[in-house]
Formats: C-alpha cells, structure tokens, sequence
C-alpha cells in the first residue's frame, strides 16, 4: 500500500508527464478532444509559462506569456515520420482572425513555428545556426527553447521560432498588392525558394538545368502563387531568368551585364559560407528561400533567411554528409546533384572568389572563431542540462540510430563532443581550402582546343582534359587535379545544350557531350 501511494503521487502521475517545474518556458496546448493532423488546422488552446527570470516555470502556475486560441497542424516534410511531431500555428482571436501577439519576446505576429529537434540529439543545429545568422547581419528566424506539453502530455525540448515571412521585423521587404502592377510597385516584395514541389505550390522550371543536369524548379512563396496575377509571376520570373541567362554567359563577371546586376553578393556569399561550414546535405537545392525587394530600395535578389539545418555538421550518413572535407556545392552524390548551378557559376569568377575569402577571414576571427562557438554550444548546453534529460527520458534514444545519423552517441555529452570535433575538423578544412577555388574552371578554350587557366597552358591541342570536380585549384599546377588524356577512343553520341535539347558543337555556349562509354562532358569554346 506504501509503495502504490508513492507511485500515485509521483510528478509522472500526478501531472500525466515527467515535467513539474522547468528554467524553460512551458508551453501547453489543449485540443479539447481533437487529433492534430498535417491537414487541415485544428483550432484549440494555448497558454504558456514563463515567470521572471530568477524564478523556475511549474506546469501548475497561470498562463503568464499568453493564453488564447490557436490553430495548429502538423509540419515538416521528412520529419512527419518521427514519433516527435513539429507543428505550424497561428494566433487568433475569439472570431477566428489571426491575433498579432508576442510570444516569449519575440515581436508581434500570428505565424509561428514549434520546431521539434529529434534526429539531431544535440538539440541545437538549427540553433546555433540562426544564431550564426544573426550574427553575421543577417534576418534570421528569432529562436526560443520551450518544453511542450500537449493534452497533458509530455512531448520534450521544442524551439519556438518565427515562420519565414515577409514583415517588417522578419523578411522586411515592401507589401505587394493586387493592384502593384506596373512601375516601381510591379518590383517587389517577392519572396522565393528552391525546395520539393508539392500540391498546391505554384512554381516554374528553371532554363538552366542543375548541377547534376536535372530539371531545376523555382517556387513562388510570397505572395503565394494564387494570390499573385499574371504580370506579378511574368515579372520575378523574367527577373530570375535574366540573371541565370547573365550568370550562364560569356560576359558574366562584367559588372554592367554580368550577374552583379541583379544580385546582392554578400548574400550569396553568406549562404554559401552558411551551407558549407554546415556541409548542409540539403544546401542549395532544399528549403533555399530568397527575395527581392522593389527597386527603390535596393531590389536585387537577395539569398536568405537561413532554414532547416538539422542534418547539418556532420548529422547525415548519406551523400558524405558525415565529412569534414570538401565542398557541398559540387553535388557529390545524386540527390545533392540537384544543386542550382549559381553557385558554382559565381566561384569561377576571381573578384567573387576574392569577396567569398576575405568574408571567411573576417568572420573567422569573430562570430566563427572556434572559441566563440564552442562558448555558445557549452551555454546552450548548460540551460537545457535539466530539459534534455527530460527530454531523453520522453524520447529514449540516445545510444539508438535515427535516420539519417551518422554518429551515435551513448550519451548527450557524446553526442555535444561529436558536434565540437566535426565542427573543430571543418573549420581547420575551410580554413586550408577555401582560399583556393572549388572547382577547376579556366580562362579559355581557344578554337584549336588549347586551354589555358590563370595564364597557364594546360592543354595543347590534340590532347583532351576533362574537368574535375573537387580539385582545389590552388595557385600551383602540380596541386591541380585534372587528367590529361590522349584523344579518345570512344564515341561521342549527341550532344545537349543546358536545356536539354539536342545540339550541334558550337562556340561560346555551354555544352554536355555524351561518349558512348557513358562519360559526359561539360564544354565550351570560346572564340
């Protein structure tokens, strides 16, 4: 009888969950009897807990950071397998209308993301990437660390953060209406992203196919595809087309044809530092978001906000993601090939490649000197040190692989030294790398086939070189890794411009030669 008082009373019991009391806001949802789904929106009850600083959180105190209808669904793409679910929600009012609030601090609006960290155990990847973001100079969604608890159940750790949209204080770019059809107004705000299709999302197929010479989809995201008219898609389409036609061209390094015409370089530059220190698996060709505001305030395409990085730095078995070597952008694997070719475009242009190495250098003696971000994770650490073992109680499985991991840690601090060496290892690699471009690229093919790279002869006429992806191509020809070849003894079959149409050889535009030995062959000639 003692023994089934004490079980009676115990915190699990007694509140349904293993959560009593918490230095993390508490969030509570009550569905009032209903199931939340990926669609359609349930509406129900929130509140949430979140008492002065210095004094801990109960699941029994009042709602003291908000209390008040929501609508709730299931979200995410791969992650809806997990048995810990992350969910989209809107705040509203009585009537139904969305409710412009702050949450936890963060400023007002009705759109809000309750981010659900399961395959990666540190609990804190996208985290400290956001964080990174923001410390860089760039908008990236705020983050706060709540424990969630639904119908009085326990689910864990969670990140309240901010959806990506387009407002003032998140992706502050101008309003576009329906009546925004021509002039200065017709130019922004857009908001785009590159990520899989699905029902309901409008979008259009890219001129230039991917790096691994796939169809390459550009989504409409704000203003949906539905509520924009035909001269809004027709314009940031044509604008997108312009700069991939400029980008692809022989003049693309000229500042005023080239690609500097219509895109803000730093911002590129900083998502690819982003993806690569990451070696973000899903980097350049899913949940790639950009804008372009109107003309009248700047109005280039503009690369961000920074999103979904969970299986970054080192979190994914698969397409070398494990790595702490080479680069992400030169698609090394076939789903990774769906890379847009942008960015491997940009590195063949010095002044570019210069900008991209002077930017490393700066933000290595600051937000990513090694110090600064193991001093972060250790914080982070040290505020979750009670919640995790909450959480790991809730979901038991530390020691247990998860899809995709490449690591498994038998503990929470295994899995926090894993993250620090792997990013230790990465930033030592970039460091020694990146002053060097990505990927062999050359000056010239001449007509008689004699190719020329930094002023050097590489290939005299007669023989074939074939370029490679991964080299480094350092200053010195002995650390270039390219093949010289006698001509070949295979067959060429067709050849295919970038659209994919049969062609004819011909000078000054990229081409995919294709050998009857199955090898393909990217060429242009200039002349």
């Amino acid at each position: 009888m003692r023994l089934f008082l004490i079980i009676l009373f115990s915190p699990f019991f007694l509140f349904g969950q293993i959560l009593t009391t918490s230095n993390l806001p508490i969030v509570v949802i009550n569905t009032n009897g209903q199931t939340i789904v990926n669609d359609p929106r349930i509406v129900c009850d929130m509140g949430i807990i979140d008492n002065d600083s210095e004094v801990m959180n109960s699941i029994s105190d009042p709602f003291s950071d908000y209390n008040g209808e929501i609508s709730i669904e299931i979200r995410g793409s791969t992650s809806q397998k997990f048995p810990k679910k992350s969910y989209a929600l809107e705040t509203q009012d009585l009537l139904g209308n969305n409710n412009n609030v702050s949450l936890l601090g963060m400023p007002l609006e009705n759109d809000w993301i309750l981010h659900g960290p399961y395959s990666d155990k540190s609990l804190m990847r996208n985290f400290l990437t956001f964080d990174l973001g923001r410390k860089i100079g760039n908008y990236s969604p705020r983050t706060v660390y709540c424990e969630l608890v639904i119908n009085g159940d326990y689910k864990g750790i969670y990140i309240l953060m901010e959806k990506i949209k387009r407002d003032n204080d998140r992706v502050d770019i101008a309003r576009l209406d329906s009546d925004d059809l021509s002039g200065d107004n017709l130019t922004g705000g857009y908001i785009l992203r590159i990520d899989r299709t699905s029902s309901g999302v409008g979008y259009w197929t890219s001129n230039f196919l991917s790096v691994g010479g796939r169809s390459q989809d550009i989504q409409y995201y704000y203003p949906e595809y539905n509520n924009m008219l035909p001269q809004q898609r027709d314009y940031i389409k044509h604008y997108i087309d312009s700069f991939e036609y400029a980008l692809n061209g022989p003049d693309f390094t000229d500042t005023s044809i080239g690609y500097a015409k219509y895109i803000d370089i730093n911002s590129f530059i900083d998502l690819y530092i982003i993806n690569e220190f990451s070696r973000n698996t899903d980097g350049y060709r899913l949940s790639t978001y950009m804008y372009k505001d109107r003309n009248d305030n700047g109005g280039k395409l503009t690369m961000g906000p920074f999103w979904d990085y969970n299986l970054g730095f080192g979190n994914n078995e698969n397409c070398n993601g494990s790595l702490t070597s080479g680069w992400e952008v030169d698609g090394d694997c076939p789903k990774v090939g769906d890379n847009i070719f942008w960015f491997q475009r940009l590195l063949e242009d010095n002044n570019y490649h210069e900008k991209l190495k002077s930017r490393w250098e700066y933000l290595r003696e600051r937000s990513f000197h090694q110090d600064s971000i193991f001093n972060f994770i250790d914080s982070i650490s040290l505020y979750l040190d009670d919640a995790q073992q909450r959480n790991f109680q809730q979901w038991p499985i530390l020691g247990n692989y998860v899809w995709p991991n490449y690591y498994v840690g038998n503990t929470y601090q295994d899995e926090l030294n894993y993250l620090k060496t792997w990013i230790s290892e990465r930033l030592t690699w970039m460091d020694n790398n990146i002053v060097c471009n990505n990927s062999l690229s050359y000056d010239t093919i001449m007509s008689d086939g004699t190719m020329t790279w930094n002023g050097m002869i590489l290939k005299e006429s007669g023989d074939y070189l074939f370029q490679t992806i991964n080299s480094n191509g350092c200053d010195s020809i002995s650390h270039l890794n390219f093949m010289l070849i006698p001509p070949p003894t295979f067959t060429l079959l067709k050849i295919f411009d970038v659209f994919g149409r049969e062609s004819k050889s011909q000078p000054n535009i990229p081409l995919f030669y294709i050998y009857d030995n199955g090898s393909v062959e990217k060429r242009i000639i200039i002349e």
